[in-house]
Order: structure tokens, then sequence, then C-alpha cells
């Protein structure tokens, strides 16, 4: 299983938020065909067809959790599970 595939599992599972690599999250918003815009500290994605902005601080290393939960209710609003580059 990828390291995406795995994240993705680990966001819709909903019970490790506290736990959630930052940059792992930021690789699987890529993957889900976010555009990144950094910022100082902020990372910023954005994709066609979403109207919100994810805008993402790390904090230690972890995303922060309810960051967490924004992307995770991004993703089943707008049905983004689906990595275009699994096989």
């Amino acid at each position: 299983m990828s390291s995406r595939k795995k994240i993705l599992e680990q966001i819709l599972d909903g019970r490790s938020d506290a736990n959630i690599p930052f940059s792992g999250l930021c690789n699987l918003l890529e993957a889900l065909g976010f555009r990144e815009r950094v910022k100082g500290s902020h990372h910023i994605f954005v994709k066609d067809g979403v109207e919100e902005i994810i805008n993402l601080q790390p904090q230690g290393g972890k995303a922060k959790p309810y960051q967490v939960k924004q992307v995770r209710g991004l993703i089943l609003k707008y049905r983004l599970g689906g990595l275009n580059d699994e096989k």
C-alpha cells in the first residue's frame, strides 16, 4: 500500500487526526490535484471545482487536527478519494 493511500485511509478513518504527518498531508493533496502555494509557514491549496481554500500550517512535523478534519470534510464533500497515480 502506498503512503498516500495509507494517509488517505487514516484521514477518512478519523481516529488519528493528531498523528497525520504534515508532509504526507501535503503530498496527498497534491496527488488529489490541488495546487500548493507557500507564504511563510502557510501552505495554501486550491483546486478547480473546489470552492474552499485549504490553509495548512505544520505543528511539530504533524498536521493540526482541526485542519485534518477540514481536509476530510472536503474529500467527502467533493468525493476526492481517488488517487490519479495509484495502480
